[in-house]
């Protein structure tokens, strides 16, 4: 793999935001994509790993996920999100962050730019709006 991977749910409102703010806001050299519309098997995750956590394939095929990947993308950023990132790997804060990184998940939903949507299971999000994310109409 050339470059490094970043891999979020872009069928939630609140994590594509994020997305967008990395984007815009964090230079990173890293690929920043939904899952939905990854090669998953090239990257070696699966549709539940991405379900329950962002995930981070490295170049060098490394991985990680949950704060651990968001700690990475950080990594290979900037010099002040390399800061960050530094300091999300910190023991302390490593081990206070996925308690809060599983928070967020839960409650995304209920988050600004979250909706309803991010609360479902990626079937039961197929079985509601197909899996091109449009509402099935009953036939």
């Amino acid at each position: 793999m050339e470059r490094s991977t970043f891999v979020y749910d872009g069928d939630c409102a609140f994590c594509t935001r994020c997305a967008e703010f990395i984007e815009r806001r964090i230079p990173t050299g890293a690929r920043v994509v939904p899952w939905q519309f990854s090669d998953l098997d090239a990257l070696g995750l699966t549709a539940d790993e991405c379900e329950e956590a962002v995930q981070w394939v490295g170049a060098d095929g490394s991985r990680a996920a949950g704060p651990d990947a968001i700690a990475k993308l950080l990594a290979a950023s900037g010099p002040l999100w390399r800061v960050a990132g530094a300091g999300l790997r910190f023991p302390p804060v490593r081990a206070a962050a996925w308690p809060a990184y599983r928070w967020v998940a839960r409650n995304r939903h209920r988050l600004p730019g979250g909706t309803a949507a991010c609360a479902l299971p990626q079937e039961a999000r197929e079985r509601l709006y197909g899996p091109a994310g449009r509402p099935t109409t009953g036939a």
